[in-house]
């Protein structure tokens, strides 16, 4: 799970580079700018910005070339954050 988390740190500094990206997450989350910080900070925080990416594929595929991973990884941190009944992923 750590990786995950390191996966969602790489987007949100990457996400500060893209004003439109962050202006669009931010209005999402229903947050001001002023509220990234603490937000940053929240244990949720990995888990709904990766939402934000996976909503789109375009959007998904730049920030996976922007924190030099795959797609399906991001979607798989995705996944192991959000636990049994995420995208298709059931508990045994």
């Amino acid at each position: 799970m750590q990786q995950a988390h390191d996966i969602a740190t790489r987007v949100l500094i990457a996400m500060a580079e893209r004003r439109d990206d962050l202006v669009r997450f931010l209005d999402g989350a229903g947050l001001q700018p002023s509220d990234l910080r603490a937000f940053a900070d929240r244990p949720d925080m990995a888990l709904f910005l990766l939402d934000f990416l996976v909503e789109d594929d375009e959007r998904l595929c730049a920030f996976a070339d922007a924190v030099d991973v795959r797609p399906q990884d991001i979607m798989s941190a995705r996944t192991a954050l959000s636990g049994p009944g995420s995208y298709g992923w059931s508990a045994d």
